[in-house]
C-alpha cells in the first residue's frame, strides 16, 4: 500500500502565498514523476505542475511565473510554491506520486486534496 498526504492549503487574499507540501509512504521502490493537479468548482481536474526524479519540471500556462514545484527524493516530498495567488486558484489541489511498489508494479497515487481559497 502507498498513501499520499497533502499539507499547507488553507485561505489567503489575493496576491498572497502558500506552500503546499506532499508526502509518499508505503511500500515504495522507487518514485518517478510526482506532482500537483487542481480541481475547481464546476470544472475539470486540471494539472497545476509536475516534476520527474531528476528534477525536470513542466508547469500550465495559467501558473508560470508564480509557482514553484520542487522535491526531495531522500523525502519521498513534493513542494508547491505558489505566490501572486489569484481568486481563480481557488480549488482543491491533488498531489499524485508515480511510484513502483514492491511488486515492481508501477501505479499513479493520488492524495485525498487539500483545499485552498484566494478570496478577499
Amino acid at each position: 500500500q502507498v498513501d499520499v498526504v497533502e499539507s499547507g492549503g488553507g485561505s489567503v487574499q489575493p496576491g498572497g502565498s502558500l506552500r503546499l507540501s506532499c508526502v509518499a509512504s508505503g511500500n515504495i521502490v522507487s518514485i518517478d514523476d510526482m506532482g500537483w493537479h487542481r480541481q475547481a468548482p464546476g470544472k475539470q481536474r486540471e494539472l497545476v505542475a509536475d516534476i520527474t526524479s531528476g528534477g525536470t519540471t513542466n508547469y500550465a500556462d495559467s501558473v508560470k511565473g508564480r509557482v514553484t514545484i520542487s522535491r526531495d527524493n531522500a523525502k519521498n516530498t513534493v513542494y508547491l510554491q505558489m505566490n501572486s495567488l489569484k481568486p481563480e486558484d481557488t480549488a482543491v489541489y491533488y498531489c499524485y506520486a508515480h511510484a513502483i511498489n514492491q511488486l515492481r508494479v508501477g501505479m499513479d497515487y493520488w492524495g485525498k486534496g487539500t483545499p485552498v481559497t484566494i478570496s478577499s
